[in-house]
């Protein structure tokens, strides 16, 4: 977890920010629940159990900041909820998602499915591809398990 600490606070001084104890201790946060998805509210409340005296609009900054220099990504599964995503380290592209229309949950994928695509993209329809995301919208395995394959 350090060195990916020491990693986001390079890029905050790159672009000419610091990794103040407010930012350190929401970077800490999304890297201790990484696989989760967490909301800014989620953050926050988080954030807030271990220091008390940091207010919401901090976070909110602090998360906008973090997404405007590909430190994570905001995303949206559909429920109207801006949720935050840490970019995986060494990441071409943001990874994929699959999400069960019945139970909620999110699982990720980490390969990337797409490069076929993306030279089809830029070859039809000359467009560079600088990124890309991909979302399943589905059944889950215990989902399936559970009705007996009867939703899928």
């Amino acid at each position: 977890m350090e060195k990916r600490i020491e990693r986001i606070k390079e890029a905050l001084h790159d672009a000419r920010y610091k990794l103040t104890p407010q930012r350190e201790v929401t970077v800490r946060v999304l890297l201790e629940n990484e696989s989760s998805h967490l909301s800014a509210e989620d953050v926050f409340m988080k954030v807030k159990d271990k220091y008390p005296e940091i207010g919401l609009a901090t976070v909110y900054r602090t998360l906008e900041l973090l997404n405007e220099l590909n430190v994570l990504d905001k995303v949206n599964f559909g429920d109207g909820v801006a949720r935050y995503d840490l970019r995986k380290e060494g990441a071409k592209h943001f990874h994929h998602h699959l999400i069960c229309t019945n139970c909620g949950s999110v699982e990720e994928i980490e390969e990337d499915l797409l490069p076929e695509v993306e030279k089809i993209i830029a070859k039809d329809f000359n467009f560079i591809v600088v990124d890309h995301r991909l979302t399943f919208h589905g059944i889950c395995r215990n989902c399936q398990e559970k009705d007996g394959g009867t939703n899928a």
